[in-house]
């Protein structure tokens, strides 16, 4: 692969999910990591990035989120191995809320199967693909639209929630540092999820490695909140000792 092809597709990697190590780029590529760090500054130079600590970061801004279809298609197989932990977790009568999210989607296709349980949804997607189990009764929480995620936020979203007490919430998010905690790109969204959080007993993040160390534009709650986070062994060492050290649980699919 000739280095302009190369820097091409690091770039379309750094926009779809945000970040990219240096160390990751050179384990894909096949190259140095010194080869890594020359092709990020030639981007930077032109402006399509910034580097960061280890790697870099896209140049949007924080409040932007990718097409659904684009993230839908991004780690997939990550993601399935985040689910199938996630349903691990839950049994036969449970009662949950599932969030928005490519990877909260592909919990509700790995739920096929499970018997007596309570599902509340925000996701047309998430409660579409749950519409074909008899075993299981579906909520689909009221609200204003996002026809980008095809999700309800807003107010008659939370005033919908607030009417449930559930054992388990699986909640997605934009970004999560240990100083920022929880973020994520729209303010309805933020508003939706801390209401999912604060009627669950137990509060469960899934999310993918990349995830990690990024901030998006509005706060939706600090680690505290957080019981569980579910991510994939690509996560970051150092991250994962310091989450336990907080006293979060942190399992790794």
């Amino acid at each position: 692969m000739i280095a302009q092809e190369r820097r091409q597709r690091i770039f379309e990697d750094i926009e779809a999910s945000g970040i990219a190590s240096a160390r990751e780029l050179a384990q894909r590529f096949e190259v140095s990591t010194i080869t890594i760090m020359r092709d990020l500054q030639e981007l930077e130079q032109e402006g399509l990035i910034r580097r960061v600590h280890g790697g870099a970061i896209s140049v949007r801004g924080a409040s932007y989120e990718p097409p659904f279809t684009a993230r839908e298609s991004q780690l997939s197989a990550e993601k399935q191995r985040i689910a199938a932990k996630a349903v691990e977790m839950i049994s036969d009568g449970d009662s949950l809320i599932l969030d928005v999210g490519t990877t909260t989607l592909e919990i509700a296709r790995a739920l096929k199967g499970k018997r007596n349980l309570t599902v509340l949804v925000t996701s047309l997607r998430a409660a579409l693909e749950l519409a074909s189990q008899p075993a299981i009764q579906v909520i689909v929480a009221g609200g204003k639209l996002r026809s980008s995620e095809l999700s309800l936020v807003g107010h008659l979203a939370e005033q919908t929630l607030r009417t449930f007490q559930v054992d388990k919430a699986f909640i997605g998010v934009g970004g999560i540092t240990i100083e920022h905690g929880l973020t994520e790109f729209n303010f309805d969204e933020a508003g939706t999820k801390r209401t999912m959080i604060e009627r669950a007993r137990q509060c469960i993040v899934v999310a993918d490695h990349t995830k990690f160390g990024k901030v998006m534009l509005t706060t939706v709650a600090s680690l505290t909140v957080v019981d569980k986070i579910i991510t994939g062994t690509e996560i970051d060492g150092e991250m994962v000792t310091r989450l336990r050290q907080m006293g979060v649980e942190v399992t790794l699919a």
